[in-house]
């Protein structure tokens, strides 16, 4: 039997079509990057980035565009065997506007349909995923048909046995040793939703989902979604009360707030860093608190790790190619900050210049400056 995967995610991949200057509307840029994009894609990229073992289960378009995503994957060592290509959808593609520390536009190109909603139940290998010790799903997978109940087998493949009795209630499930976590990143996007913002139906599949994770992770707007609450404790509570073990609530400029159902609390705040482009930040937190779960590390001593990694990728350019190696966040932890004791934060990018020294994809960043770019 093969080895378990330390974490599969599941869900949205894309090409980042990203301003290489900063402060400048695309209406007004003249120079682009090409990145591998897509928040759960990231999250993989993120745990390979720190020493696991991951792979992602999405869909390209049969185009160039697919066969990039699928070199860049390789190139920062996740797998892509489940990775496969639909005829009628292109690749999709995501625009950014980068305005410093706050302001970060979004402009998504997943029409008639993106690929990656194409995800069908017959095409998963449900063995791989029932056995991987962290398993990754969001709320976008959640949007639209085939995809949504190919995210729900998947949960129910996770959730079935582990109470100790397999999937037919025969036997001890085979993956019940190593199973780490099953985590639903709550990832709102009300542009792939009908009804958007006022969706009738998404609280809803967030509920049915809660129900087979054992870790939710979301900002105040997300957990608001699907559980009514913005509060952060009130919002936590609701999240352990929905099905889960352990709620993450995302605070912004006043950290994170971790609450376990055991009654342990971690209430973090952030770590100081200049922000070049917050894009992908969360995507770094979420890797960093995969590979913090899969270490058994108690939960105030993750969140501090998860805020470094993100706050590392806030001061970069970058979002897949600016994932931080595990020598990196322990520097951050050490210092206190992002950026070396007694020197100041790396700078953003003068208005209207493309960033210098961005190293080759999947080599550490050198220096202090920006690394590439994408969410």
């Amino acid at each position: 039997m093969p080895e378990p995967y330390d974490v599969i995610t599941m869900g949205r991949i894309g090409v980042d079509i990203y301003p290489l200057q900063t402060g400048v509307s695309l209406a007004r840029v003249d120079t682009f990057g090409k990145f591998l994009g897509g928040s759960p894609t990231n999250v993989a990229v993120a745990g390979a980035r720190l020493g696991r073992r991951t792979a992602v289960i999405t869909r390209t378009g049969q185009d160039a565009f697919g066969e990039y995503l699928h070199h860049q994957l390789r190139e920062f060592g996740v797998d892509d065997r489940w990775v496969s290509a639909v005829e009628e959808y292109p690749t999709p593609v995501t625009f950014c506007e980068i305005f410093p520390p706050d302001h970060f536009p979004l402009y998504f190109y997943r029409q008639p349909k993106a690929p990656d909603l194409e995800i069908r139940e017959p095409e998963l290998d449900l063995d791989a995923v029932r056995d991987a010790r962290i398993f990754w799903m969001t709320g976008t997978g959640l949007s639209a048909e085939p995809s949504r109940a190919s995210t729900l087998a998947a949960l129910r493949a996770r959730s079935a046995g582990t109470d100790g009795a397999g999937a037919d209630g025969g036997g001890p499930a085979p993956a019940s040793r190593s199973r780490t976590a099953t985590v639903f990143d709550l990832d709102w996007r009300p542009m792939f939703w009908d009804g958007g913002d006022h969706s009738s139906v998404a609280p809803a599949r967030y509920r049915e989902a809660l129900a087979h994770a054992t870790v939710a992770v979301g900002n105040l707007d997300e957990c608001a979604i699907a559980t009514g609450e913005r509060e952060p404790y009130a919002a936590a509570r609701a999240l352990l009360a929905a099905g889960v073990e352990l709620a993450v609530v995302k605070q912004g400029p006043k950290g994170v707030l971790a609450v376990h159902r055991d009654g342990t609390t971690a209430d973090v705040p952030p770590l100081p860093v200049r922000v070049v482009n917050g894009l992908g930040a969360g995507d770094a937190f979420g890797g960093a608190l995969c590979h913090g779960l899969l270490a058994g590390w108690e939960i105030g001593r993750i969140m501090r790790y998860a805020n470094a990694a993100g706050a590392i990728v806030a001061s970069r350019l970058a979002c897949s190619s600016a994932m931080p190696y595990p020598h990196e966040v322990e520097q951050a932890l050490a210092d206190g900050a992002v950026g070396a004791p007694g020197a100041p934060p790396a700078e953003p990018l003068p208005t209207g210049a493309p960033p210098t020294g961005v190293p080759p994809t999947g080599a550490p960043p050198t220096g202090a400056s920006p690394t590439g770019a994408t969410p």
